[in-house]
């Protein structure tokens, strides 16, 4: 149950809530992960400050902020993904909610029929946790973030549409986050005092070619 946002940040950095809680010792794993991203994160920033006078900006420092501000938020969201392997967690409630909630019944039964019998949920279980831990990895280290912005907003539509109808869900919440991955990968947001800024200079479009450098080129 949320209180105010000062207790709740202390609740979740002690590990403390109820989905953190219910994991036992892994809840310790998963903190220590986290701890070391937010560390990550920093250490990168202040030498992406160092290594380019370009990144000391205001925007670039705004946009660092925001970035690792919902990568937090996308990590946070694992925890009610798991135990993984299991159809006990949060992840399989709010999927089974899609069936009566999705906009479109193509939605429903593809979720009905696909998604939820056991073995196949237990994969989509991992399968959405490794997706989501990839976005907060790749927003907090500003890492490939062009790439993970536009999976982000597929991700994210899925869900728009699959709690649509749902009496406890605002569809705009889902624009909003949509709109804020589409907007990382439209402004490159990993360049900013990111690992995104880092790689861009290690292979620049005028003195690099091949497949690598490409690819690097086109997620970051």
């Amino acid at each position: 149950m949320r209180t105010d946002p000062i207790n709740d940040l202390l609740t979740f950095l002690q590990a403390a809530q109820g989905d953190q809680v219910g994991l036992g010792a892994a809840r310790w794993v998963m903190m220590a992960l986290f701890a070391i991203l937010v560390l990550a994160s920093l250490l990168i920033a202040a030498r992406e400050w160092a290594a380019d006078p370009a990144q000391r900006t205001g925007r670039d420092l705004g946009l660092f902020v925001i970035r690792v501000l919902i990568g937090c938020m996308w990590f946070q969201n694992l925890f009610w993904k798991m135990p993984l392997f299991s159809t006990e967690n949060g992840l399989y409630f709010w999927t089974s909610e899609e069936v009566k909630s999705a906009a479109f019944q193509v939605h429903r039964d593809l979720i009905q029929n696909w998604v939820l019998p056991v073995p196949n949920f237990l994969f989509a279980d991992v399968l959405v946790f490794l997706t989501e831990l990839a976005f907060a990895v790749s927003l907090m280290l500003g890492l490939g973030v062009r790439l993970v912005g536009v999976v982000g907003v597929l991700f994210v539509a899925q869900l728009w549409l699959g709690l649509y109808q749902h009496p406890q869900e605002w569809p705009w919440t889902y624009v909003f986050l949509a709109a804020l991955m589409a907007m990382f990968a439209l402004v490159a947001a990993g360049r900013s005092l990111g690992l995104d800024g880092a790689l861009r200079r290690a292979f620049p479009p005028d003195m690099t070619n091949g497949a690598v450098a490409g690819f690097v080129r086109f997620a970051s």
